[in-house]
């Protein structure tokens, strides 16, 4: 059996050998690939290896990317370190992931799983991974500043807000935009593990999230990472709802 790495920690990648030397032998690790380039590189020379063990975070950015380039019909077990966002991605698609450090057994989990899959259950697999990595793109809106449209990915958003029926979003940098829509509609495009609607003004960033102080009746201020032009409260009836999300 023949398998690819690809993994940007020389001690991680170097460990995981280790592993699969140990209790897969059988295993032949053709290439160890460091980057999303090297990877969509490789891959493009058309040999397809029986499996792949995938980084999310490469030094040059999402593996995803990697998706956007060439098609990876091999089973894949993405390894990584805990992101709630990714491993909610994971569950809901039914997808085999190993968090690192990796742990002999559940490196023999994962590999004993794939490998026992008939044909037809590998390519139901491969499905949904390319669902998976749809699902997972970035999102981006388009801001306007005067004449121009700014087009702002979702990782850089800290909070969305609305006041006076003009909602604006605020970047990780401080930098605010206004944009088209509304909160709700915003909502319903961003909600998720990244996002939460915490009243009628804001839609806040789990990434933007600071820290939290209990106050007057049972509710909750957010406190982010970023100035906010008003205090974020979360109403007591909405205050167990956020704190299951956040955790």
């Amino acid at each position: 059996m023949r398998a690819v790495i690809i993994e940007d920690e020389t001690a991680a990648a170097r460990n995981l050998k280790v592993l699969l030397a140990s209790s897969f032998p059988e295993i032949d690790v053709v290439a160890t690939l460091e980057s999303v380039a090297e990877s969509v590189q490789w891959f493009e020379k058309g040999d397809v290896p029986d499996l792949v063990f995938m980084d999310i975070h490469l030094a040059d950015g999402n593996a995803f990317r990697i998706f956007d380039k060439v098609t990876i019909p091999s089973p894949i077990i993405f390894t990584t370190a805990y992101d709630q966002y990714a491993l909610e991605a994971f569950k809901v698609n039914s997808i085999d992931y190993i968090l690192k450090p990796i742990k002999q057994q559940e490196l023999e989990r994962a590999v004993g799983k794939l490998t026992s899959l008939t044909h037809s259950a590998l390519g139901d697999y491969t499905k949904r991974i390319g669902q998976m990595v749809e699902q997972s793109r970035p999102k981006t809106i388009l801001a306007h500043i005067k004449d121009r449209i700014v087009p702002i990915e979702e990782s850089e958003i800290a909070f969305f807000y609305t006041s006076n029926e003009q909602v604006t979003l605020t970047t990780f940098e401080g930098k605010t935009f206004p944009i088209d829509g509304t909160l709700e509609g915003l909502y319903g495009e961003f909600s998720g593990a990244g996002f939460f609607r915490a009243n009628r003004q804001f839609i806040i960033a789990r990434k933007a999230i600071k820290d939290i102080s209990v106050w007057f009746g049972s509710r909750l201020a957010v406190n982010l990472s970023v100035e906010v032009p008003e205090r974020i409260i979360i109403s007591k009836a909405r205050a167990s709802e956020f704190k299951s999300w956040l955790s």
